[in-house]
């Protein structure tokens, strides 16, 4: 937690908490954070980020650098960030678990708290959980499409700034990918690392074979090599006369790495080779601007290569870089509320969500509804934080992943597809319907006369 976490905030939501505190505005709010509608070409979407997210509510606090940075800016009275010393998150969360899926205009985060501290957490709450959430997303695609091989996160160096580069890594192997490449997500998270060599090993050298060697000497135990700098082939040929040289010293070459080109017909060429060499355990690897899109065409063209890294597509998400994302207002003093601008209409009240399942236990439909709501179907948010702790220790990031694969197991074949994925069911209960009807006929919205005014929220 850094100090300057409280200010990860836009300057509107210190605006409104003055306003607050100068009505006292402090009855229970009740904010839900969902995605409005699913990027082109997906079929569902993986929540994740949830235990960033409960570390920032659990540690929020204004240090008095914070404050004085505040005074400075001429927008606060002092009495206000007087009492912005004291400022904690209190309040509830309900979450659906990290690794599971979801669909458009369900909650996958409820906040019930203070109207003060519901309302200040939306910006940054919506940065951890958006940014997460669409990557593993993303990655989720690549391991359904390429099952069975091993898939490494490769994009630090061109994720947006540090800590994208990070949560990036932690979300894909949520997601189902084998490990990272960055050294700093496999100290933070436990995530296993991989790595080869860069390009620049061999130029530095005054042939590849005297750089093959320099490096698996350096490096007995993980002897994978760029065979690509010069000639693909040829480089495999090198590895080959290698892998002789360094028999008696019991240094096996692990694997090679194809980074360029053609990679289908590289990979049949070098494969051939390795095997006619003897090195038929040795793995072939793959990077360079993939995603799940080459995978299906390297799938297709059934390409003998065991694993791949895969960076920038992945990291800034390529073909969808955000999700209409928002965290609204739904409830505040008891009485539900509802935002009924143009195209961005939200049901009111606090909601949960139920999932029901066919015969052969895959995603059959959800329902949206109340949370006092009789529904059939698997309740999917659950209780996280209450009066601001934890209801009980978050999961370990590896039993998020088995919960992902298996949520990414019980995906209908329609949902699985890289294109234009059919629409999956998602019922808005009768008593949402009924509800939202008679807000609006008390906010005169909608003709006819005004109905009983809607119950406050138990």
């Amino acid at each position: 937690m850094t100090g300057n976490e409280a200010l990860s905030a836009d300057l509107y939501q210190l605006t409104m908490l003055q306003g607050y505190h100068q009505q006292r505005m402090n009855d229970i709010a009740v904010f839900e954070l969902f995605v409005r509608k699913l990027p082109a070409c997906r079929g569902f979407l993986v929540a994740a980020g949830l235990e960033q997210a409960v570390d920032y509510l659990r540690n929020l606090r204004f240090t008095p650098a914070d404050l004085d940075w505040l005074s400075g800016t001429g927008f606060f009275k002092a009495e206000f960030l007087q009492r912005l010393r004291h400022f904690r998150f209190t309040g509830d969360v309900h979450a659906m678990p990290e690794g599971t899926v979801f669909f458009p205009g369900e909650p996958i985060l409820r906040v019930t708290a203070p109207m003060p501290e519901a309302q200040f957490v939306e910006s940054r709450l919506i940065n951890i959980v958006h940014f997460q959430t669409l990557i593993a997303s993303k990655a989720a695609r690549s391991v359904l499409t390429a099952p069975g091989k091993t898939l490494v996160e490769f994009g630090f160096r061109r994720a947006h700034g540090g800590e994208a580069g990070i949560f990036a890594a932690r979300a894909a192997y949520l997601a189902g990918f084998s490990g990272t490449a960055t050294l700093g997500a496999g100290r933070r998270f436990g995530i296993p690392v991989f790595g080869t060599m860069a390009h620049s090993f061999v130029q530095a050298h005054p042939s590849e074979s005297e750089a093959f060697e320099h490096f698996a000497r350096a490096n007995p135990g993980n002897v994978v090599l760029l065979i690509d700098t010069y000639d693909t082939e040829g480089g495999a040929q090198k590895a080959v006369e290698l892998a002789s040289r360094l028999k008696s010293s019991n240094i096996p070459i692990k694997g090679v790495r194809l980074d360029s080109g053609d990679l289908a017909d590289h990979a049949h060429k070098v494969r051939r080779i390795l095997d006619a060499g003897g090195l038929t355990g040795t793995t072939l690897f793959a990077s360079g601007n993939i995603d799940e899109y080459t995978l299906a065409r390297l799938q297709l063209a059934e390409a003998p290569i065991d694993g791949y890294g895969i960076g920038t597509r992945l990291d800034t998400s390529e073909d969808a870089p955000y999700l209409d994302c928002a965290y609204k207002l739904q409830a505040y003093a008891g009485i539900p509320r509802r935002k009924r601008s143009e195209g961005k209409a939200t049901w009111p009240g606090a909601k949960q969500v139920y999932r029901r399942f066919d015969a052969d236990g895959l995603l059959a439909g959800d329902t949206v509804t109340l949370v006092d709501a009789p529904c059939a179907g698997r309740a999917l948010l659950q209780p996280v934080m209450r009066d601001g702790e934890l209801v009980e220790p978050l999961p370990s990031l590896d039993r998020i992943r088995a919960h992902a694969k298996n949520q990414l197991e019980q995906l209908p074949d329609y949902l699985r597809v890289l294109k234009d994925a059919r629409g999956y069911p998602v019922v808005i209960s009768s008593e949402l319907h009924a509800l939202a009807e008679t807000i609006d006929r008390e906010q005169g919205l909608i003709p006819g006369p005004k109905s009983a005014p809607a119950r406050p929220l138990s």
